[in-house]
């Protein structure tokens, strides 16, 4: 088990009033313990946190009147993730597929799997099923797509992404999730903090369905995964912004951490890739 301390700062010019949603906190789980936290808005506004969703989880909301707005939350968090060797992992045929499990092989709003079918079978179908297949699936994804910031917008689909070439950590994300329920492998997409990641911001990543447990992925390359930290799980990003505003501010300032405290754990060395990690 090993702590990692994340936080964010988010700084707003509020220009009428606004209700914000932010979905910052980490999630609570039998692999994530929260052994501390704290949240501080500045002005002080009540704030209510609500548990949203099948998985719970889990916002901030706040209503609050023209001005500046200053939001600090932090947390130390342990971390106890579930590891299995990669090699063993296999694909849960669709007959023996838990019933909750059933709607992350659904297209959702940015992961049209349907309309991929005919291309993620003629990529991926000969290959063999299970954690390589997944890997496939991240590898040709980080070797078809340039990491571009700004060259997407909340609009974008996976389908927009495979067709401009580019994107950010939430393209990345939705394009292997696309093609792996394509396929017919359960995925769905996880925010959160990542340690180690460069500039540090909220990340986008992905876990599937193998052998009976979510096993988490990431296509950026950017972090290692077994430096997440859960904020909040959902069918692809809709389910999960780290703010959604109803009214009028704009951002003027975000800050975004994650530090381990051992860095010698081998879940974070780039080279191992024999390890599978599950943290839900």
């Amino acid at each position: 088990m090993n702590q990692i301390k994340v936080g964010s700062r988010l700084d707003y010019q509020v220009k009428a009033d606004t209700t914000f949603l932010f979905n910052i906190s980490v999630a609570r789980n039998e692999h994530q313990q929260i052994v501390e936290e704290s949240l501080r808005v500045e002005p002080f506004h009540e704030v209510e946190e609500c548990a949203v969703g099948p998985l719970g989880n889990r916002l901030i909301r706040l209503s609050v009147p023209p001005g500046d707005l200053t939001v600090r939350y932090d947390a130390t968090v342990s971390l106890n993730a579930e590891q299995a060797d990669a090699t063993d992992l296999s694909e849960t045929p669709y007959e023996r597929l838990p019933a909750e499990v059933l709607t992350y092989l659904n297209p959702s709003r940015y992961c049209e799997s349907d309309e991929l079918l005919d291309f993620a079978m003629q990529q991926f179908g000969t290959l063999l099923p299970g954690y390589s297949r997944v890997t496939a699936i991240c590898n040709w994804t980080y070797d078809e797509l340039a990491y571009e910031p700004g060259s997407t917008g909340p609009t974008t689909t996976a389908c927009d992404v495979l067709e401009q070439k580019q994107g950010v950590c939430r393209d990345y994300a939705h394009v292997a999730i696309s093609l792996c329920r394509a396929m017919g492998i359960p995925a769905r997409y996880v925010s959160g903090y990542a340690v180690n990641l460069t500039p540090p911001d909220f990340h986008g990543f992905f876990e599937a369905y193998l052998d009976g447990r979510w096993f988490l992925f990431d296509p950026t390359r950017l972090a290692p995964v077994g430096g997440f930290v859960r904020i909040g799980t959902g069918r692809d990003a809709a389910d999960v912004a780290f703010c959604t505003i109803r009214g009028s501010a704009e951002s003027t300032r975000m800050e975004v951490r994650a530090v381990e405290q051992r860095q010698d754990d081998q879940l974070l060395d780039p080279g191992n890739v024999s390890t599978a990690v599950s943290s839900a």
